[in-house]
């Protein structure tokens, strides 16, 4: 993913570089919106930049009924606060953008970005996360950039 951010920078740095510091910062500020409405409704459908489902949730056993009425395990959907504009920041300057979580929820995110062995619960056993993409680039994304940049160098 990385490899792809440098490569998008290099190619919007220079476009960015003719337009006034306002309009870059509005300019960007829009994008951000647009990327981030699009890194919502992918999480919301549960799918990694690449198109896969992410991994399902395993099953806790608790009091509750797992079941639906035609056997299937019942399944709620991951990251649904995660995914609100409240959580999901955009952060606009002159050098550029950046999309993410604050630090308390980064690092839930982070586990699951990466995959990594964290705590169920805070003091709690530790469990390995399986990877689910939270944010990425996909190649929609990359479209999205593509043209809202030369839509406004056009004008």
């Amino acid at each position: 993913m990385t490899d792809d951010l440098h490569a998008l920078e290099k190619w919007a740095g220079a476009l960015l570089a003719k337009l006034s510091p306002a309009a870059r910062r509005q300019l960007l500020r829009e994008l951000g919106r647009d990327l981030r409405r699009a890194q919502q409704s992918r999480v919301a459908s549960q799918r990694n930049p690449d198109g896969s489902a992410y991994a399902p949730r395993k099953v806790k056993a608790s009091s509750k009924r797992l079941r639906d009425k035609a056997g299937r395990v019942k399944r709620e959907a991951m990251f649904r606060k995660l995914r609100t504009a409240r959580y999901l920041r955009i952060d606009v300057d002159n050098t550029g953008l950046a999309i993410g979580f604050d630090e308390r929820l980064s690092r839930i995110a982070r586990v699951h970005q990466e995959g990594q062995k964290a705590p169920v619960e805070p003091g709690g056993p530790l469990a390995q996360y399986p990877v689910r993409v939270v944010l990425g680039f996909a190649d929609d994304d990359r479209e999205l950039v593509r043209n809202r940049l030369l839509r406004e160098l056009t004008r």
